[in-house]
């Protein structure tokens, strides 16, 4: 048993792996952000697709609940154009290091959705939270299109996550995210039709090593990362796995470094203004947990 354990430790881990994986992908990839996430939710739907298929997952909806899935895969399209935009015109140390801030709209946004009351902790939490912002931000200003970009990200990240969190009380994740893709796709295909150059010869002409990252980014970091962490959160509670998926920017940022040494190597005030923002984003979690514990003791006790 403590072996089956470790391995979804380890299996969990090597998912958030991915995770950070996924903006080296962005760095690779040489297409603009538009073209390159409706290839990601073309393709992850299309894989999607043949799992639903294969696994006989019922995905009848009613058209109240579509529309609000759609609405949320807007928003993640939106979400990940402006953070493969951001590595495109920053880096990927700077998008990752921006994506972290999407605790701080967590903190603001899951009390509207879910009617409660701001926590005083998280608003400290978010002061400091901006304090690393600043520390990257005054040293780095030749990358601040990318930094609006990874906020505005972060904030987009945060939103559907939030939603998601609703939307799973009544749906599968699987459902969930099959809808959202498909509502993706179409609303990249309306812009680039309308308002891009539309589906042209050159929308199509990508060079071979183009393809096989895009395959990667949609197959292993989309369809089967989705898939697997829905398999490991059977074994491992909900708060480790959100908690470890916290650690995604810090193996990105070490990738980054690692693969693209020349443009990724970052200031001194950068690595501890992002650091910061890291570290609150762990506490955070940890505080939760601790507050969830220590009601359930309550209410045995009571």
């Amino acid at each position: 048993m403590l072996n089956d354990k470790l391995k979804n430790y380890l299996h969990l881990h090597v998912l958030v792996f991915i995770a950070g994986f996924t903006a080296i992908l962005g760095k690779l990839i040489t297409i603009n952000a538009v073209s390159l996430v409706w290839y990601r939710m073309l393709i992850a739907t299309v894989l999607m697709f043949v799992y639903i298929k294969i696994a006989k997952i019922d995905i009848s909806i009613s058209k109240k609940a579509f529309f609000k899935l759609a609405i949320a895969g807007i928003i993640i399209a939106l979400h990940w154009i402006t953070f493969f935009g951001s590595i495109q015109v920053a880096n990927a140390s700077i998008a990752l290091a921006m994506f972290s801030t999407g605790a701080f709209f967590a903190s603001f946004i899951e009390p509207i959705i879910y009617k409660r009351k701001i926590i005083t902790y998280e608003i400290v939490f978010g002061l400091v939270v901006i304090l690393g912002i600043y520390l990257i931000v005054q040293s780095e200003m030749k990358y601040i299109t990318g930094m609006i970009l990874g906020v505005i990200s972060a904030f987009l990240s945060s939103l559907f996550a939030v939603l998601n969190g609703k939307f799973l009380e009544s749906h599968s994740a699987t459902k969930i995210s099959f809808y959202e893709f498909i509502s993706g796709v179409l609303f990249i295909s309306v812009y680039i039709l309308f308002f891009g150059e539309g589906f042209n010869v050159s929308h199509f002409n990508i060079s071979a090593s183009d393809w096989l990252w895009l395959f990667i980014l949609a197959s292993v970091c989309t369809a089967y990362a989705f898939i697997a962490s829905v398999y490991v959160m059977r074994f491992i509670n909900p708060y480790t796995v959100v908690l470890t998926y916290n650690l995604e920017p810090i193996y990105g940022i070490i990738l980054a470094l690692i693969w693209f040494p020349e443009t990724e190597t970052m200031s001194t005030d950068f690595y501890i203004g992002a650091f910061i923002i890291l570290g609150v984003v762990l506490l955070n979690g940890i505080l939760k947990n601790w507050k969830n514990i220590k009601a359930r003791n309550t209410n045995k006790t009571n």
